[in-house]
């Protein structure tokens, strides 16, 4: 079951009205939103009925003892390791066919948190068996701190009409992103690029290589968009997982806004756990590792080698500069900062090359032919040419006009807003109607 369903529509509908209706019989909604859950991950396999379950127990029991026993922390570890290990999205002939990663991460940061006393083990089993597999963040996040979750289970309140409307308005707006961009680009252009690139002109490629970069942008954040209205709808409050990443002025910046939930938790669970943090060298080292180990979070390839080591190289020169540069306070003019983000969008972009291609001979032709100078814009349709730069526009839209649009949807009469999603609706309909593609991050 995928977010952008009409089945996952119809499912969030249910489950809207049974949780609301047992809203005053705390338990027992809950337990609904645990059993939604469940079946959720049932709808991939039977396997997953016994399987998370049963980690989800383990963990919660072991971080009740990890308080006295602290080694039983590595038992924690193993088990979500070998779940992150599973086979991700595999074509057929194996049980599991949903990676298990977000799950994971999530499982850890619980059992890590309370091994060092950021977090108190929860009581109840029914809420950290809710909270960790919660399932608007099951396919791809944002990933989610269960220390952070579970006490919302308590603190729900009747949903006001104003965040029901910011709920559907997010719900809209993943959906836009996802239909009306992301997969357009994705088959007008972007995919016919990084599958012939030599039939392409330089330009053509480079065009391409943007395009993808904005289709990723546009699929992942609008697949979050989703979650986080499905989530709001239940009266849960997820944390924001993109800020517009391509304004950012260095690799550092652009980890601050880029998959937000994943960069936070490399971070404070991986690079901080690696030795030598007092050397200022070890610190470098530890930070190109850490992406290294992120990108073949993706896929054990020499591609996602490469892109991790490339932003942790990234990483690694702006926490160069910034020792270098130290506390003095810097406000660069506007030129600068146009130089400063363009360099670092061109560096991204060599990072998505690798990323997309489906091997490094792949990548090399697609750099290749960039470099050719060519031009030629006879693959470039008018109507890419037009998505694109909409998409563009779209990423660099002011945020206080962001929030007001937002508002302004919340606050609208309820036939207003179903007129406007049914509008939605009917452009979904009439451009995707060809069929979508999976969201780009299922697969991790």
């Amino acid at each position: 079951m995928v977010l952008s369903t009409p089945e996952y529509l119809c499912f969030l509908t249910v489950i809207f009205i049974a949780f609301w209706t047992l809203a005053q019989h705390r338990t027992c909604a809950i337990a609904l939103i645990a059993i939604a859950n469940i079946f959720f991950y049932y709808r991939w396999g039977w396997i997953y009925l016994a399987v998370i379950p049963a980690a989800s127990t383990i963990d919660y029991f072991l971080a009740k003892a990890i308080a006295t026993k602290r080694p039983l922390i590595w038992i924690s570890v193993a088990l979500n390791l070998t779940l992150l290990a599973l086979p991700k999205n595999p074509a057929t002939g194996t049980w599991f066919k949903l990676s298990l990663s977000f799950y994971a991460f999530q499982a850890l940061s619980y059992t890590i948190d309370v091994f060092r006393n950021d977090a108190k083990p929860s009581t109840s089993w029914l809420r950290h068996l809710t909270s960790v597999t919660f399932f608007p963040t099951t396919l791809q996040g944002p990933i989610t701190r269960v220390a952070s979750l579970i006490p919302q289970w308590d603190k729900i309140k009747p949903l006001a009409p104003t965040d029901g409307g910011k709920a559907l308005f997010w719900i809209g707006l993943g959906a836009a992103k996802k239909f009306l961009i992301a997969d357009y680009l994705g088959e007008n252009l972007v995919n016919r690029i990084f599958d012939g690139p030599t039939l392409y002109s330089g330009f053509e490629c480079l065009t391409g290589v943007v395009g993808y970069a904005f289709q990723l942008y546009y699929d992942f954040s609008g697949y979050t968009d989703i979650a986080l209205g499905s989530a709001l709808l239940l009266g849960i409050k997820l944390p924001p997982n993109f800020n517009r990443p391509y304004e950012a002025l260095n690799i550092a910046e652009f980890w601050r806004r880029w998959h937000i939930s994943l960069s936070n938790w490399l971070r404070d669970y991986l690079y901080f756990s690696l030795p030598g943090q007092r050397s200022q060298l070890l610190q470098y080292v530890n930070l190109t590792v850490t992406m290294v180990l992120g990108g073949l979070w993706h896929g054990f390839s020499v591609n996602f080698a490469i892109w991790g080591a490339i932003h942790g190289i990234g990483l690694a020169v702006a926490r160069w500069w910034q020792v270098r540069r130290g506390k003095r306070p810097y406000s660069p003019k506007w030129m600068a900062r146009f130089a400063r983000g363009s360099a670092t969008f061109l560096y991204v972009l060599l990072g998505w090359v690798f990323f997309r291609a489906e091997s490094l001979d792949a990548a090399g032709a697609v750099l290749s032919q960039i470099a050719t100078g060519t031009i030629g814009f006879g693959n470039i349709s008018y109507g890419f040419a037009v998505v694109l730069g909409v998409a563009i526009a779209a990423h660099y839209w002011p945020k206080d006009w962001y929030t007001k649009t937002q508002q302004t949807f919340a606050a609208a009469p309820a036939p207003v807003q179903a007129g406007i999603l049914a509008t939605l609706v009917a452009c979904i309909q009439y451009i995707g109607a060809t069929g979508t593609a999976p969201f780009v991050y299922q697969r991790f």
